[in-house]
């Protein structure tokens, strides 16, 4: 399966870009990252319609879209690799992950969203989420082929 992350803002140089980028390196197939960004003065409302839209816009077509949102429905790693899995053998070929910007995301992308996902209740940084959603990625990779980086 291929992973894109479609997530506002830039990443710039610092820890947070580089948890991201040492474990989508582990990955066999590193996701492809769609950074979006927003610069017009708008209102929070309309920035996050507007974000939503981008956002989606970024999604491969058919793809599985998985929402982080703190509202969402929390996942053992062991329960997202087993998700990712029977998509996969259903012959969903792409997935997609969407994280939203600090104002988070609008309902549209909720609604749009085949699974809506959290890491738990707190609220998280959107950089830092990239990095912790590589590593989960890379725990599902190894769960699925039996690596020891998982250990249940």
């Amino acid at each position: 399966m291929r992973f894109t992350i479609a997530a506002i803002g830039r990443a710039r140089a610092g820890p947070e870009r580089a948890l991201y980028e040492h474990f989508a390196a582990r990955l066999s197939s590193p996701p492809d990252l769609r950074e979006i960004e927003e610069k017009k003065p708008l209102t929070v409302a309309e920035r996050r319609r507007r974000e939503g839209e981008r956002l989606l816009d970024a999604v491969p077509a058919d793809a599985v879209i998985i929402a982080l949102d703190e509202g969402g429905k929390a996942l053992s790693s062991r329960q997202l690799a087993n998700r990712l899995r029977d998509w996969a053998d259903e012959g969903r070929r792409d997935a997609a992950f969407v994280i939203g910007g600090a104002d988070g995301l609008d309902d549209a992308v909720r609604r749009a969203a085949d699974l809506v996902l959290s890491f738990g209740p707190a609220t998280w940084p959107h950089m830092l989420v990239r990095g912790m959603l590589a590593e989960q990625l890379y725990r599902t990779q190894s769960i699925l082929h039996g690596h020891p980086y998982h250990r249940d």
